[in-house]
């Protein structure tokens, strides 16, 4: 793990967003198209704000979610929406967006249509996780109905997930996808959650599911 600390929050989207653009320019020098897998949730807007400015070939570059609420797009907790409202705007916007989500009444039965869009972007070129006070990221949640499962080496690429703590049925990535990615980024804001990282550190990954995907990872700190 490489630990990196930034002043502020500011300095933190600043630097983190330099560091996502260079990589996902480094893949498109021998790639046709580089996979770019990112969190949900508020915590990195301001870091999607930042790289959605920037100048890059946006148009080879698909994005994908990791993880997301089983709920229609435009959903007040839906996350493609937010992602669509801070990554996929001004020059980001003629990126290709991965949907997670469709029409069927349940993750269960909308994986099968959804899979082989995702089957086609692995291994992912440039992947950001965000980590919860519970040690989870994706869906990954530690009381997750099929967190067992989604850590298994013979996971597939999506599975649903439950949790007593998660508002609605999710769908998300599993262990092994995440941990296959080129280059792996966690960003990680206030005291809270630095406590939570270095107690994931020497945690059981059934416990903490972030331990699991530490090993390879810079992480981006601020206060």
């Amino acid at each position: 793990m490489d630990f990196r600390s930034y002043p502020d929050r500011e300095m933190l989207a600043m630097g983190l967003a330099d560091e996502l653009a260079a990589a996902l320019k480094n893949c498109l020098l021998t790639h046709d198209h580089a996979s770019f897998c990112v969190p949900g949730g508020s915590s990195p807007g301001e870091v999607f704000r930042t790289l959605s400015g920037v100048d890059l070939e946006w148009e080879r570059v698909h994005v994908f979610l990791n993880d997301e609420r089983w709920v229609p797009e435009g959903h007040e907790r839906s996350n493609t929406s937010l992602l669509k409202r801070t990554l996929l705007t001004d020059r980001a916007a003629s990126a290709v967006h991965v949907p997670m989500v469709n029409d069927a009444p349940t993750p269960e039965d909308g994986i099968p249509d959804l899979s082989p869009a995702f089957d086609a972007e692995l291994p992912i070129s440039v992947l950001l996780l965000g980590m919860g006070t519970d040690g989870h990221t994706a869906s990954l949640f530690p009381d997750g109905d099929r967190l067992r499962a989604a850590m298994a080496d013979d996971a597939p690429v999506l599975m649903a997930m439950r949790a007593e703590g998660a508002e609605d049925p999710r769908i998300t990535l599993t262990r092994p996808v995440l941990a296959d990615a080129m280059d792996t980024h966690l960003l990680v804001m206030g005291a809270e959650k630095r406590d939570v990282l270095e107690r994931a550190r020497n945690a059981d990954p059934m416990d903490m599911p972030i331990a699991a995907l530490l090993g390879d990872a810079t992480v981006h700190w601020a206060p």
